[in-house]
């Protein structure tokens, strides 16, 4: 029994070692400036009808179709953002990524997108989302868990309400109200 007992004390104190010889890092330290709240308001179109979708189904369980939340399938999408309802409205960016059914009670989504910009002072930068979409819902709430560019080590939420839906194409029109802590 004195082995184990004597490998992990060796074990703890290496690690204790290392730990102290890592250099802390900080926001300072990396030459960010002050974190700031940042509010932005955009429409995601989702298109998934016609010649050219924008979203479109890569993989299904053969149960999907039966399924009254086509609970299984999951969605690629390269999805515009803009500054208004209407898709003639000016965009401001991309949304990039997936989305899959992943309720079997009610259509809710599990998504992982990127918010790619491509206007103004944030053109180039990215915010990563991840999260649960029950997209019946009023109103709903994604964490934002990341970003690049302008919002490097952001988090915070995007607020998302439904503007626009075509029950028989599919086809989508989602505002998005982002609110971001960010350097």
């Amino acid at each position: 029994m004195a082995k184990p007992l004597t490998f992990f004390f060796f074990f703890f104190l290496f690690s204790s070692l290392v730990a102290a010889k890592q250099p802390r890092i900080s926001p300072t330290s990396l030459g960010l400036p002050k974190e700031k709240l940042s509010h932005l308001h955009f429409y995601f179109h989702d298109v998934v009808s016609g010649p050219n979708p924008s979203a479109i189904v890569v993989a299904e369980a053969q149960t999907t179709k039966k399924s009254p939340t086509l609970f299984g399938a999951v969605v690629v999408s390269d999805d515009a953002l803009t500054v208004g309802p209407d898709p003639n409205s000016k965009m401001v960016g991309k949304a990039q990524g997936m989305y899959a059914f992943a309720s079997q009670n009610e259509i809710g989504l599990l998504m992982a997108m990127n918010l790619e910009f491509s206007e103004g002072k944030y053109n180039g930068s990215t915010l990563s989302l991840f999260g649960r979409n029950p997209v019946r819902n009023t109103v709903r709430e994604i964490p934002i868990v990341g970003g690049s560019g302008v919002f490097r080590f952001a988090h915070g939420y995007a607020e998302l309400k439904t503007e626009w839906f075509n029950i028989t194409s599919g086809d989508a029109v989602v505002e998005y109200n982002v609110y971001v802590f960010h350097y």
